[in-house]
């Protein structure tokens, strides 16, 4: 999917003795998005600001792809040796054999002068690919990370090479002394690799400014050479993992708070051992009342968090073990332990997606990080699916999202309020406004805040892949051969419970749903094999959709008030 960008010049960092200046060049093909601010010196700032912007920088490069041996060269030897080998084998005379014998050794002179030939190229090519590496290496990385200008806070957002680790830094404008004029938006900028090694210079003893200035929209298009423009071919991978990130974090989840200490323990076993066969899972054991407990596979090797507590348990577990894959991922967050003064790790359930946010004063990170290592955020990922289905008009839609960018951000409360309708109908609402890449969800603070990730909204080809399973689950709504759902309640948690039968009929799967109070999806199971094989991994099932899809009209009339006549008729009760 190619998108045109447009800067005028390039990211320019100024250094002197006295002041430390980062110019970063915005896309003029966006609204104008301004920023000018001078980080204070007389507090940590300055330091937080350095360690976040480069635990960015060590997400923006990071690849933990497995790669096998590299084969290339014994394909070539293979496809060359072919016709020899073959010929050797199907001769069966000593004229043939001798025949074979002339033909390999004028193949031989052959190849050995072809390769005297190339190989001054050979030597030349991986000499300027060694020097580009070295001298530019901007050109190894294509994805420029997204920057927000809010009223209270500047947002760097940001994929890893292998798209499985997501990270965003939030600097607050306390951590700027002055603030000259700011213009809120969302823009690319054009980021390169050296500013890594200019983000290290940052010192207390000298200025250091961050400017976003948008000096290039009073250019005309072609009247400056300082004008240029990129066609960047984006992996579809990239824009829908963006949206599944958002959705994911906006699912309700099982909060530990961790010590700074415990998390650096948890690097410390991980830098002093490597696993040399499976399996690799981080367990978290939760008891209640109870501190958490890290287990490290395969040694078995407990680490006690005395100093750690369960902030919430959403998902209403009541405890039980969380197994996170992947974790070599978390090395990441290393530099960010000294400064930190607050941890906190979201958990969505074991193999499924996890997010830790680092508190470090002015400044935020949030390091989310997809199911393993292998898998990334789009892969097969349907979180959307999770988040609640309640019934809104596109006139509610936009009436939510309107009032959302006046004010940038908000919680669900707040925006219910304004706009009259109910915290399931807003959160559905945010759920296609995220979609379509016009949100996002502030885990730290837990409101939505408006960020535009592409000049236009995305369409639903470029949002997914088609999923089958959205579409079967359609197939059976509208076979109407779905008899009406059980819908218990209890303690501000839903339970559905239905039968859906199989496309043919001739089997009917027991399929049961936990919603939260605000129509999230917090548990779920069937006696499909795609349950038994994938759980919630790979999103809800074809007999889970349609489950809340059937049952959605009673979740629905539940929140209007009704008689006890009305309730009984919708199959309402208390949770056993």
């Amino acid at each position: 999917m190619e998108f045109r960008y447009q800067y005028y010049g390039s990211t320019q960092v100024n250094d002197t003795a006295a002041e430390q200046a980062f110019s970063f060049a915005p896309d003029l093909l966006r609204p104008p998005t301004r920023f000018d601010g001078l980080l204070r010196r007389d507090g940590p700032a300055f330091l937080q600001v350095r360690e976040g912007l480069s635990a960015l920088h060590s997400v923006v490069v990071s690849d933990m792809r497995t790669r096998g041996r590299d084969k290339t060269a014994y394909r070539e030897w293979l496809q060359e040796h072919e016709s020899q080998l073959l010929a050797g084998f199907m001769a069966d005379t000593g004229g043939a054999q001798a025949r074979a014998r002339e033909i390999s050794a004028e193949l031989k002179d052959l190849r050995e002068t072809r390769n005297q030939v190339l190989a001054p190229f050979y030597k030349a090519q991986r000499k300027y690919f060694d020097w580009l590496y070295q001298a530019n290496r901007d050109a190894w990385y294509v994805l420029d990370p997204v920057i927000t200008v809010h009223p209270d806070r500047l947002l760097f957002e940001a994929f890893s090479q292998d798209e499985s680790s997501y990270c965003a830094v939030s600097i607050r404008h306390e951590a700027f002394e002055h603030a000259g004029e700011r213009i809120c938006g969302t823009t690319n900028i054009d980021y390169s690799a050296s500013l890594y090694e200019e983000f290290q210079k940052i010192r207390s003893y000298r200025d250091t400014r961050l400017t976003l200035d948008p000096a290039g929209f009073a250019v005309q298009v072609g009247a400056d050479p300082a004008l240029r423009e990129e066609k960047i071919d984006l992996p579809d991978s990239w824009l829908r993992g963006f949206v599944q990130v958002s959705s994911a974090m906006a699912l309700p989840a099982t909060v530990v708070e961790l010590h700074p200490m415990d998390l650096f323990n948890i690097c410390a076993r991980l830098r002093a051992r490597r696993e040399r066969h499976g399996p690799r899972a981080l367990r978290f054991e939760l008891t209640p009342g109870q501190p958490p407990a890290v287990v490290f596979e395969p040694w078995e090797e407990r680490l006690a968090t005395r100093r750690s507590h369960v902030v919430s348990d959403a998902l209403g577990t009541g405890g039980g073990t969380i197994r996170l894959w992947g974790r070599r991922r978390l090395l990441t967050l290393e530099r960010l332990i000294p400064q930190a003064t607050r941890v906190r790790v979201h958990l969505l359930g074991s193999g499924m997606p996890s997010f830790w946010v680092v508190e470090l004063g002015q400044v935020t990170v949030t390091l989310g990080l997809s199911g393993w290592s292998a898998n990334d955020w789009a892969a097969s990922a349907r979180f959307h699916l999770m988040a609640p289905q309640a019934e809104v008009t596109p006139a509610q839609v936009e009436a939510v999202g309107r009032q959302l960018q006046s004010c940038w951000q908000a919680g669900a409360q707040e925006l219910a309020q304004a706009t009259g309708l109910a915290q399931a109908q807003v959160h559905t609402a945010m759920t296609r406004w995220m979609q379509a890449g016009r949100a996002v969800y502030d885990l730290d603070a837990g409101r939505y805040a408006w960020r535009e990730l592409l000049r236009e909204p995305l369409t639903a080809q470029q949002l997914q892949p088609a999923n089958p399973e959205e579409d079967k689950a359609l197939a059976l709504v509208r076979g109407k051969a779905i008899a009406p759902p059980r819908i218990d309640r209890k303690d501000g948690f839903s339970r559905i419970t239905g039968q859906i039968p199989r496309a043919d009929g001739k089997r009917l799967f027991d399929t049961q749903l936990e919603l939260n109070a605000d129509e999230r999806l917090t548990d779920a199971r069937c006696s499909c094999n795609h349950y038994q094989q994938h759980r919630l991994r790979q999103g809800p099932c074809e007999h889970m959709i349609a489950l809340r899809l059937v049952a959605q009209a009673q979740l629905d009339a539940a929140r209007q008030p009704a008689g006890p006549q009305q309730a009984a008729a919708a199959g309402q009760g208390e949770i056993a």
